[in-house]
C-alpha cells in the first residue's frame, strides 16, 4: 500500500490565504457598516417597498456581530483548521444573506459583498485542505529515499 501524499499547491495556499484576508476584510468592512447603522441612522436611505424591513440599530448589531465573527475565523484559517475552514464557509454565507436583505440600503455594495464571499467560499471549499497539508512538517528522508 502506497502512502503517497499529493503535492501541495502554492496556488491553492494562495487562494486559502486570499480567502482568509478577505473574511477578515469584511468582517472590518461589516463592522463599519454596522456602527454606522447603530450610531447614526440619518446615513442609510431607506425605501418604502421592500420587502425585507428591519430597525437600522438592530440590524447594525447584526452586522458588528458578523463583523465579528468573520474576522476571527478569517485568523483561525492560517493554522490550517478543518472547524475555521467549516466557520469561514457559514460566516460568508451568512454574510452573503446579511447582504442581500442590506441591498435597498446599500444595492452596489451589498451586491460587490455578496460576490467576495462567493470567492471566499470557493477558495474554502475547493482549496482549504491544502493549507494544512502546507502548515505540517515535511518529512525527511535519507539517501535511499526511505521517511
Amino acid at each position: 500500500m502506497s502512502t503517497e501524499q499529493r503535492p501541495v499547491s502554492d496556488w491553492a495556499v494562495g487562494w486559502t490565504t486570499f480567502a482568509a484576508i478577505m473574511l477578515m476584510t469584511v468582517g472590518i468592512f461589516q463592522g463599519i457598516a454596522g456602527l454606522a447603522a447603530i450610531l447614526e441612522d440619518e446615513v442609510f436611505t431607506l425605501t418604502e417597498d421592500y420587502v425585507l424591513k428591519f430597525d437600522l440599530t438592530t440590524w447594525g448589531w447584526a452586522h458588528l456581530v458578523l463583523a465579528v465573527v468573520l474576522f476571527l475565523a478569517g485568523l483561525g484559517l492560517f493554522s490550517g483548521s478543518v472547524l475555521a475552514r467549516t466557520v469561514g464557509v457559514v460566516v460568508a454565507a451568512l454574510s452573503m444573506i446579511a447582504n442581500f436583505a442590506y441591498l435597498p440600503w446599500y444595492p452596489v455594495w451589498s451586491i460587490i459583498m455578496i460576490v467576495v464571499n462567493i470567492s471566499v467560499i470557493w477558495a474554502l471549499t475547493v482549496h482549504g485542505r491544502d493549507v494544512v497539508a502546507d502548515t505540517e512538517p515535511s518529512p525527511t528522508y535519507d539517501s535511499h529515499g526511505v521517511a
